[in-house]
């Protein structure tokens, strides 16, 4: 037989070379192909997993807002200081920390055999404007009409969005807690107007339905003294904050306006985080600061000849009162210190975030925030303080922020600025 050990190595050989080619270009393929897709810049940019489930109207997509970290803040303080976001952000009512308080009341008010969807009931609340927008967009989505009493010194875009909510808007000259036409006052007497001219059935039969639905009754939310409100924080805020932070906070900061949001959230952190502070921020003109650290209620500004309004004194709106509520009074014990914001100090933080961070706050926001550094730097670096974004700037236009001023272009505000402000600054 001839000898064909020459042919059988080249042979392989060539096909050896061949499948060398072909893999190289294969390989040279695949590489061309990784190149071409664009790489994620930083971890923050790359999509979450999955979108979030589907919920049942506008009130399903209430809570469970994001608490994220405050750059600024936290890079001068060395402090972590979170914000939860409820304004602007994902609360899909009234777009602010009330949603929560308009709807635990609609909600307690259902159970209670209060209110009834689509029956032609009427809520009636006084608000400064954030509570009444929240009730304003929840009464329309569970078949109710809101009818809404705010002081006329707040800001106009709260009333003119009420009205395209659909909602009945009295603006009510500011007036004390003790006087009848108090925007408060003036709500409960319209609600009870209201139900008591409301026909009602008989032994002899059902009043009629066209006019059941005309006239309904009337419900009072009462937001300064219901106890849903501080419950709406104690059952939602208070277990976002604790599981957001996987329970390592140090102080947890906000206003009080009705009070609700201090007490619901500390009622549920206190006794899981004893070694918690739980700070009141308080704007100038309220009585709370001077409540929680001395026991007194009482402001220097309020004091007899001096203050510019017949409210309390301050172009902060949404927190700040004198007089103790029962949303106050449900943890009042629990509050350990009070950080006394002034209407310049205020302002120069508003204009702060939005330098900064790109937060367009509103007022009580602000107030929160710089309340907030002074906790940081008064426990010193390396705590972890949670504090709320309850309102947006957009809400604020026409008063609070006609006052801060534009921010401008290219500007270096150092935080000592911001913590000195005076009024002068902002004349």
């Amino acid at each position: 037989m001839p000898d064909r050990s020459a042919i059988y190595v080249g042979t392989a050989f060539v096909a050896g070379v061949c499948l060398t080619i072909a893999y190289k270009d294969i390989l040279d393929s695949r590489r061309n192909e990784k190149s071409a897709k664009p790489k994620p810049q930083s971890d923050a940019l790359v999509a979450h997993s999955g979108p979030p489930e589907i919920v049942e109207g506008i009130e399903g997509c209430i809570g469970n807002t994001h608490l994220f970290r405050i750059k600024s803040l936290s890079d001068e303080t060395g402090c972590e200081i979170l914000a939860k976001a409820e304004a602007r952000f994902l609360n899909g009512a009234g777009q602010s920390s009330k949603d929560r308080v308009a709807l635990s009341m609609i909600e307690l008010a259902e159970e209670e055999g209060i209110l009834t969807p689509y029956s032609g009931d009427t809520i009636y609340e006084g608000t400064s404007g954030s509570t009444g927008i929240s009730l304003a967009s929840l009464a329309r989505a569970k078949g109710y009409l809101a009818h809404i009493c705010l002081p006329s010194d707040q800001a106009i875009e709260k009333s003119n969005l009420l009205l395209k909510l659909g909602a009945i808007v009295d603006r009510v000259p500011p007036a004390p807690i003790v006087e009848k036409e108090n925007f408060i006052n003036r709500a409960r007497a319209l609600a009870a107007a209201h139900t008591g001219s409301t026909p009602v059935a008989t032994e002899d039969g059902e009043v009629e339905p066209s006019e059941r639905m005309a006239r309904g009754r009337g419900f009072f939310a009462d937001q300064f003294e219901n106890e849903a409100n501080w419950r709406a924080h104690y059952d939602g805020s208070g277990p976002e904050i604790y599981a957001q932070c996987n329970g390592k906070i140090d102080a947890f900061v906000a206003g009080a306006g009705t009070g609700g949001t201090i007490s619901g959230v500390a009622r549920y952190l206190k006794p899981l985080l004893p070694d918690l502070t739980v700070v009141l921020a308080d704007p100038q003109g309220s009585g709370l600061y001077n409540r929680v650290r001395y026991g007194v209620m009482f402001d220097v500004k309020e004091r007899e000849g001096t203050r510019r309004r017949r409210q309390v004194d301050t172009i902060v709106e949404g927190i700040g009162v004198n007089r103790v509520t029962a949303n106050f009074e449900a943890g009042k014990e629990l509050i350990d210190d009070a950080v006394r914001v002034t209407d310049a100090q205020a302002l120069a933080m508003a204009r702060w975030l939005v330098e900064k961070d790109g937060i367009f706050a509103g007022s009580s926001s602000a107030v929160n925030c710089f309340a907030a550094v002074k906790t940081a730097q008064k426990l010193g670096p390396g705590h972890r303080i949670v504090t709320m974004l309850s309102d947006s700037g957009s809400r604020h236009l026409s008063r609070f922020w006609a006052k801060a001023g534009d921010v401008g272009g290219a500007v270096d505000t150092k935080l000592s600025d911001v913590l000195n402000a005076r009024d002068e600054d902002f004349q």
